[in-house]
């Protein structure tokens, strides 16, 4: 049985121009939140980076040097764009080099392709040798399975922070990092219950409350509290999302001093959310 460690900051790098062109909406967000939350686990920073290779360096620079778990999807491909096993490795001051295993499942896809063709496996044509291209990752990385296509994704670890690399496209993306959370997160202790707790401030202005809002925070150290405002809403019209969130044992307090502090204001109120 593995000793618990404690929960690491978990971060997401999205690289690719067509996200940030426009061309492309980006998916990966929504759903890295989604599987973390299914765990009890919470994303606490993301990077969108273009296809610029310097960029992408000094991003994955930091993930490695600063303590944590990065995902990052996309670019590890062998096309001309696709830049980011080349910036892992000089990230870590490392050679790429072609991972033994990388190889084999890379070149049991090529003859998977051929035989669906119908087509005599070739290993030595030009298209297939360059396939390889994508097992080439930086030394001493580790693989993570690809159940949709076999083309591995990897793992390097840093001098702090560990990064797991995969594919841009999601239905290869997420299933990998189901695996690696399932796997390389089974170590982890378990993430504290949390609780979210805000209510509908009708008509108020944030300058008003924010004497209340650091109050509570001075009161329950663990909890953050949070003011979302909103000018046009349909039904609520100007009004501000109040709220507390933190540890599900001290949340339901720090929400009742909150309130009672809205009362003293003589604030309007409105619904309650409870997430």
């Amino acid at each position: 049985m593995q000793t618990p460690v404690s929960v690491p900051s978990i971060g997401l790098v999205i690289v690719g121009d067509e996200i940030l062109s426009g061309k492309r909406q980006d998916k990966h967000m929504a759903k890295v939140i989604e599987l973390l939350s299914a765990r009890g686990l919470s994303l606490s920073h993301v990077d969108y980076v273009g296809d610029d290779p310097h960029r992408l360096t000094q991003t994955l620079q930091r993930a490695f040097e600063q303590p944590g778990v990065v995902f990052s999807c996309g670019g590890i491909g062998a096309t001309p764009d696709d830049h980011t096993r080349q910036s892992a490795a000089k990230a870590l001051g490392v050679s790429l080099a072609l991972h033994p295993e990388a190889e084999r499942l890379i070149r049991e896809r090529t003859q998977d392709v051929a035989r669906e063709q119908g087509l005599p496996y070739e290993p030595m044509r030009e298209d297939n040798l360059h396939r390889l291209q994508m097992g080439y990752f930086p030394e001493g990385a580790r693989i993570i399975p690809n159940p949709y296509n076999k083309i591995p994704g990897f793992t390097c670890q840093g001098t702090q922070g560990t990064v797991h690399f995969v594919p841009g496209f999601p239905v290869m993306a997420w299933p990998m990092i189901e695996w690696v959370l399932e796997h390389h997160g089974a170590a982890w202790a378990p993430a504290v219950p949390r609780l979210e707790h805000s209510v509908i401030v009708m008509g108020a202005m944030e300058a008003t409350l924010t004497l209340l809002m650091e109050a509570v925070e001075k009161a329950f150290e663990s909890v953050k509290v949070f003011s979302l405002p909103s000018v046009d809403h349909p039904e609520f019209g100007r009004h501000i999302e109040l709220g507390v969130k933190g540890p599900a044992d001290q949340v339901p307090a720090a929400f009742a001093q909150l309130r009672q502090g809205l009362h003293n204001f003589g604030a309007k109120l409105g619904p309650e959310l409870v997430r």
